[in-house]
């Protein structure tokens, strides 16, 4: 099983809470936490993009930096390290996405890629004139095959002058290409969405869901597979999972109780109106902000002693379709140490290390 580590590029991770660890986001706390994840043989790392937050009086997220800039300057001081940047399509053109993809492949030596979001939360957008109207929601995916396909014609023959609702290109170049294919991401669980993953993904990262039930996902897994058998790919899901982990299933779960009493009922509520612009009926964006565990937004959280999320992570691995996990960590420093030393040590999906390290 791959293993990622959705890096905390904006202030205090993925908890919405007073009580848990809190810290702003900045180049050297992100480069250590990869250059641990890649001391440790974590596959990849992933950055999302956020350009405004959620207030609230830890003002959530209020605090990012931007997710291109941010891998340049971790592909400069990692080796080997699978890295991926996220783009906001509706801020930054395809071909200008293109060649600054060209360009960390450049950096990193063909160990780089791209993760696709249309955009969910109108007043990102809106601050800076560029909503295009809530109609998008309808739409959006038809404009990010688009944008893919353009980003492909570039990488793949230097040009494009592909035309169409969204996009006209004329004779566009971008050169020098990527020296490795670049490999794209997708979050997409509505079924505009999977449709869009199985078609031009390369992976489609999907909600782990509930506290110690790792494999509740399965079933958004088993729709990837099904929209797969349609476009004739194999696109694989890679589950999000938080993990509060300690030395018992007690002092975990004690941290995971005091978080959730400190949760930022603010920043939650301003999450939940925003979840609600888009009355898709499928959209994923009901689960984040569900007031079940909003306090990390619902993503999957697996709470207990090293040695029970190690069974747990372990059990993710048996679901079918399901190739890795983005990890995230109530704190990343000392979690993706702990998880290093102290879980996949114990992790028989991890034990392709054991035999490398044997070598």
């Amino acid at each position: 099983m791959q293993i990622g580590v959705f890096i905390p590029i904006g202030n205090n991770g993925w908890l919405l809470s007073s009580t848990s660890p809190q810290y702003m986001p900045s180049f050297d706390l992100n480069k250590e936490i990869v250059q641990k994840a890649e001391k440790y043989d974590f596959d990849f790392a992933l950055s999302m993009i956020k350009l405004r937050g959620f207030g609230g009086k830890t003002e959530f997220w209020d605090h990012n930096l931007e997710s291109f800039t941010l891998m340049a300057g971790l592909a400069a001081v990692t080796t080997k390290i699978k890295l991926f940047a996220t783009s906001a399509t509706l801020t930054v053109p395809p071909a200008i996405a293109a060649r600054m993809t060209s360009t960390i492949d450049s950096i990193s030596h063909g160990r780089f890629g791209l993760n696709l979001i249309t955009g969910w939360q109108r007043p990102e957008y809106s601050q800076m004139g560029l909503w295009p109207g809530d109609d998008f929601f309808k739409r959006r995916y038809d404009m990010l095959s688009e944008y893919v396909q353009i980003m492909r014609d570039l990488w793949a023959t230097g040009t494009s002058s592909r035309k169409s609702d969204f996009f006209q290109m004329e004779d566009c170049r971008v050169s020098p290409k990527p020296q490795a294919e670049i490999k794209i991401i997708c979050a997409g669980q509505s079924e505009a969405g999977m449709a869009f993953s199985a078609k031009y993904a390369d992976y489609n990262f999907c909600l782990g869901k509930g506290v110690n039930t790792p494999t509740a996902f399965a079933p958004t897994a088993e729709k990837l597979l099904e929209a797969n058998k349609k476009y004739g790919r194999h696109v694989t899901s890679y589950a999000l999972f938080m993990i509060i982990a300690d030395e018992t299933d007690e002092a975990a779960r004690a941290k995971w109780n005091l978080y959730k009493e400190g949760a930022d009922q603010e920043a939650i509520a301003w999450l939940q109106e925003q979840s609600g612009v888009d009355k898709s009926a499928d959209t994923n964006v009901r689960q984040l902000a569900d007031s079940a565990s909003a306090v990390n937004l619902n993503m999957g959280t697996l709470v207990g002693s090293y040695a029970n999320v190690a069974r747990m992570l372990d059990e993710v691995a048996t679901v079918p379709g399901a190739e890795g996990v983005l990890l995230t960590f109530d704190d990343f420093v000392k979690g993706v140490e702990n998880f290093g030393e102290r879980i996949q040590p114990l992790m028989k999906s991890r034990s392709h290390l054991k035999t490398k390290e044997a070598v």
